[in-house]
């Protein structure tokens, strides 16, 4: 059920949010009856804690949810998700928020309405709000539509979502806006020369596939590349079963350029949308791809094979430089590509590398704006010697374990032929509950960058 924000004329019980420093003097103003409960509730007006307040006649007279302090405020996001899922059932109006933060708070309740239950019951939020004023509902019903596409995919197990299954959400989304959708398979990756793609998902039960979608007519041409492995053991480099536990999410790239391809589809923004998934299994079996083979991409470009599992470059490679010769104005890919960007950021920062200071500020102004963190890495061109062996012209894995997330950068710069180019590598997973993103899968940079592509593009 997507989430939505209840009918503006609907009887609404008041929410005060009261930060920390402005209890004592609002119970003051209180009646003795309200002061008195809420003071017996423990209510201190932390962030997280939502009470309502009882009528005397069964009902509910009005709530208070706590927003704690500044400093507390600075090391979170989405404060008052916690009153959603902790309120009763109803529909409630906020008071007292600060205008600055009405439209992030408004979305992280949607958000908290998400729960994944495909195969088990859930209990999502069920207190309904009223938008606050000069918040654009529909826009953040959209949001939330395309956030939670994108955690349905990488919340759903291999078993149940694999490459024809990846290829099913797309044709859905495309059926959906009206888009339209070709896909290569199988052999026909080599007759059509995506020869990357083919030896990555060869080895699998499915074949693996080249998806591609567009959408709009006019306007600047936005080609969003997202990394398709359904499942990833590792290959003949076979990862240990600690690893592998959470390799389905190794399409959360996909889902997430997918989520973001609906909330631009959906808002109807004036652009030329092409969205390329190569979608694979990347399995072991007598036909799989083998350290030191040496394969020849879309682009003539030798690649040195040192770890069959580095293969998501290796299948972003062909989908990029497909992409390139569309000469679109901007090409952006996102992937779970590293484990290096994770130990460099963690799981809450999204890692993004462009050459474009005027993309990147655009793009860091966006995402403090709307709560979805970014932090710019370094295309550094000294390191590109590492991604040249000798043997070929790029190698997949370099040696030694330095650099991992900007050597892959580059790896993958070298199929944007110049254009102007993104990539983010995203861990698209959230390991411990926080508000409005429960512990599973999670978008990762696509509000950020739905709200910088009007600046970044000139919409």
């Amino acid at each position: 059920m997507p989430a939505r924000f209840a009918a503006p004329d609907t009887p609404a019980i008041p929410l005060h949010v009261i930060a920390q420093d402005a209890l004592d003097g609002w119970l003051a103003a209180q009646s003795p009856e309200t002061a008195a409960w809420l003071r017996a509730t423990g209510f201190t007006a932390a962030i997280g804690q939502a009470v309502p307040v009882p009528d005397g006649a069964g009902g509910i007279a009005l709530a208070v949810a706590g927003y704690g302090s500044a400093a507390t405020r600075a090391r979170g996001r989405f404060h008052l998700a916690g009153a959603a899922s902790a309120l009763p059932e109803g529909s409630y109006r906020i008071e007292g928020l600060p205008p600055d933060a009405a439209e992030v708070e408004a979305l992280g309740w949607l958000l908290s309405h998400y729960a994944f239950d495909r195969y088990r019951d859930q209990n999502p939020a069920r207190a309904r709000l009223i938008v606050p004023e000069g918040v654009d509902a529909a826009r953040l019903e959209v949001i939330a539509a395309g956030e939670a596409l994108t955690r349905d995919l990488v919340n759903t197990p291999a078993n149940d979502l694999g490459p024809g299954a990846l290829e099913a959400a797309c044709a859905d989304l495309a059926a959906r806006h009206d888009a339209k959708i070709t896909v290569i398979r199988g052999d026909d990756l080599i007759a059509r020369n995506f020869p990357l793609i083919h030896a990555v998902g060869r080895a699998a039960v499915e074949a693996p596939r080249l998806i591609d979608m567009a959408w709009g007519s006019e306007g600047p041409a936005l080609t969003l590349v997202g990394k398709g492995v359904c499942f990833d053991t590792g290959g003949l480099n076979l990862k240990p079963g600690s690893s592998m536990g959470l390799m389905k999410k190794d399409m959360g790239g996909a889902a997430t350029v997918l989520g973001l391809a609906h909330m631009i589809m959906a808002l109807g923004l004036k652009l030329r949308l092409r969205v390329l998934i190569p979608a694979v299994e990347n399995s072991v079996s007598a036909t799989a791809f083998r350290p030191g083979d040496i394969l020849t991409a879309r682009n003539g470009l030798t690649v040195e094979i040192n770890n069959t599992d580095a293969e998501g470059r290796l299948v972003l490679a062909d989908a990029l430089a497909l992409g390139a010769e569309g000469t679109p104005d901007l090409m952006i890919s996102m992937a779970t590509l590293t484990g290096a960007a994770r130990v460099a950021l963690g799981p809450d920062l999204a890692p993004y590398y462009t050459d474009d200071d005027r993309f990147a500020a655009a793009l860091d102004t966006a995402a403090a704006r709307v709560a979805d963190p970014v932090w710019r890495m370094p295309f550094h061109a000294p390191y590109e010697a590492m991604i040249e062996p000798g043997i070929a012209d790029l190698d997949n894995a370099p040696s030694g374990g330095m650099a991992g997330s900007i050597t892959a950068a580059l790896f993958l710069r070298r199929f944007a032929q110049g254009l102007p180019y993104t990539h983010f590598d995203i861990y698209a997973w959230q390991p411990t509950p926080a508000p409005a993103r429960p512990k599973g899968g999670v978008g990762m940079g696509a509000r950020a960058l739905l709200e910088a592509l009007p600046e970044v593009l000139g919409l």
